[in-house]
């Protein structure tokens, strides 16, 4: 099987249009999602200064930080931005549809990262991307593998919709049992400050080695997200000296453990004492006879968009504590509580099972790629 480089059967676009824009979808960076292999976000009369043209099965790769793997063929005729390098296919030498997995792979991704050059936003240029080599059968076999792996995307993307499905049938239940957030309740409501009291975390410096040890669970915000937490989840341990000469704190078992810095509205319970850096509030002392942990932390979860709003800065977005603990609760029965906290944890494990099968369709396509292309 030969071995090619991409410009001998794909060229970069640099298509340029200079009238109006007027019902012509956008694409911004910000619009491809990483692992996306078909574009599915766009804008429409928005003011940009976008001007690069990009065509129906065109591939749209984030040339600026190349590491967040953003590369999509384009569904519809458009405009991009200048960050995005626009790839077509020479259709004599490369089948079209084929294209995005050659792109949208590992390998490539590593390739483009190695070849960037910048520091505080890298960049790839055509130039360098044009030499990556692969390898390339005949037509007739690139069709049929592009074939096969867009009938295993499309599975992929049944999946993400049932998970999509999921989230949207969790929200649907909560509104129709409390209403929507966040000031049209069903019933009366308590503010989160008073039921739990709260604690922020902190840092112990790195030039003191003596900081750290095997005594204390330590938590950052890419921690949160899971129901419970435990020591497993810790990126490292703190000792006694380590929490007496920082500002973090040993939070008690079975507090609830928000991020408002980096993370902003990611949670989980804390099965153990754990401690925590800057980027976490840790609610605790809740009383549990009278609220159920677990529907509290799926009360603030349903706050996340609205809590995204309320982020501030320049430099490291956060929200201010206050409006943390102004988080409403509706203060319903126990057993209510217990009962929507069941058949959200019930959802999640369905969630979880549906990206356990999102993992393992994204690690055959991945292993397909490298054995039939690579």
């Amino acid at each position: 099987m030969p071995v090619v480089k991409l410009d001998d059967v794909a060229i970069e676009v640099k298509e340029t249009y200079k009238g109006d824009k007027t019902g012509y979808p956008i694409v911004g960076l910000e619009h491809i999602s990483p692992g996306e292999v078909a574009l599915s976000n766009w804008s429409v009369n928005t003011k940009n200064t976008f001007s690069k043209i990009f065509r129906q099965g065109d591939i749209l790769f984030g040339r600026r930080r190349a590491y967040l793997k953003k590369a999509a063929i384009a569904p519809f005729d458009g405009i991009c931005s200048g960050d995005i390098t626009v790839i077509r296919a020479k259709s004599d030498k490369l089948y079209p549809e084929l294209l995005p997995f050659i792109i949208q792979n590992e390998d490539f991704f590593d390739y483009a990262v190695e070849k960037s050059a910048g520091s505080l936003s890298p960049r790839v240029k055509w130039e360098h991307l044009k030499n990556y080599k692969f390898k390339l059968p005949s037509l007739e076999k690139q069709k049929n593998l592009a074939e096969l792996f867009w009938s295993i995307n499309d599975s992929r993307n049944a999946y993400q919709k049932l998970l999509q499905e999921t989230d949207e049938l969790i929200n649907a239940q909560f509104i129709e049992r409390f209403g929507h957030l966040p000031e049209q309740f069903k019933h009366e409501t308590i503010e989160l400050g008073c039921i739990a009291d709260m604690l922020s975390g902190g840092t112990p410096s790195s030039k003191h080695p003596e900081y750290y040890g095997d005594k204390y669970p330590f938590i950052t915000t890419p921690c949160l997200g899971k129901n419970y937490i435990n020591e497993n989840d810790a990126v490292t341990w703190l000792s006694e000296r380590g929490v007496e000469n920082s500002s973090t704190h040993i939070i008690p078992a079975y507090s609830i453990m928000y991020g408002n810095r980096v993370g902003v509205g990611k949670s989980s319970i804390n099965t153990c004492e754990m401690c925590t850096n800057q980027d976490i509030l840790s609610f605790y002392n809740i009383n549990t006879s009278k609220y159920d942990l677990l529907f509290v932390k799926k009360v603030m979860d349903q706050y996340f968009d609205y809590i995204d709003l309320q982020k501030r800065g320049s430099t490291i977005k956060g929200v201010p504590s206050d409006i943390v603990k102004a988080i409403r609760i509706p203060n319903v029965s126990i057993i209510e509580q217990r009962s929507f906290a069941a058949f959200a944890e019930q959802s999640d494990k369905s969630k979880f099972e549906l990206r356990q099968a999102i993992d393992d369709v994204n690690h055959l396509i991945k292993s397909l790629v490298q054995q039939e292309l690579k």
